[in-house]
């Protein structure tokens, strides 16, 4: 490292850092990174014949781009010990099962899904979005009262905003609400 220069702290990929919403549809093969970075996604969708794995440990390695870290979170430890350290792939059905992802559908409705879902999310309040998915992503590394804290914290801030002003008066309105970001 040049003289001077800082290290970053280690940090989520850039994908899971946005203020947008991100829906991995899933259809055929998705190991190694490729699950690893649909484990960063917003939302995991798949098609019925998807088929999702860390295989690494075939190859002598283990999952290099936070596999061993995220997929516990979804799937349980006893699961993620199983597909880590035997590389076992498993199918969408036994996917949704465990927690990997939300919804298995036939392929020709995969692609409407995730857009409806990616416009779902997306017509949200954009600092609510950040909000409820930190809040979310934090609950899987802190105490429940801390994490419960920090919730309560975000609904403040939000509370604030000119966006949930913006809510409150389109429902009354019985309207859309037509969200700044502010």
């Amino acid at each position: 490292m040049a003289p001077g220069a800082t290290r970053k702290k280690n940090r989520p990929p850039a994908w899971e850092r946005l203020g947008k919403p991100t829906v991995a549809a899933i259809n055929g093969y998705c190991f190694g990174a490729g699950l690893e970075f649909a484990m960063g996604c917003t939302i995991r969708i798949a098609s019925e014949n998807a088929r999702l794995g860390q295989p690494e440990i075939n190859l002598g390695q283990i999952p290099g781009s936070g596999g061993t870290q995220r997929l516990y979170r979804f799937v349980g430890l006893g699961w993620a010990m199983q597909m880590i350290l035997t590389g076992q792939r498993i199918d969408a059905g036994t996917a949704r099962e465990i927690g990997l992802v939300t919804e298995v559908m036939p392929l020709a409705d995969l692609m409407p899904r995730a857009k409806e879902l990616a416009r779902t999310l997306g017509a949200q309040s954009p600092m609510a979005f950040v909000a409820g998915r930190d809040a979310v992503l934090r609950s899987t590394e802190t105490e429940l009262l801390a994490g419960i804290d920090f919730e309560r914290k975000l609904y403040a801030i939000c509370m604030a905003t000119e966006d949930s002003r913006e809510a409150l008066k389109a429902y009354a309105e019985k309207r859309a609400p037509r969200y700044k970001g502010r």
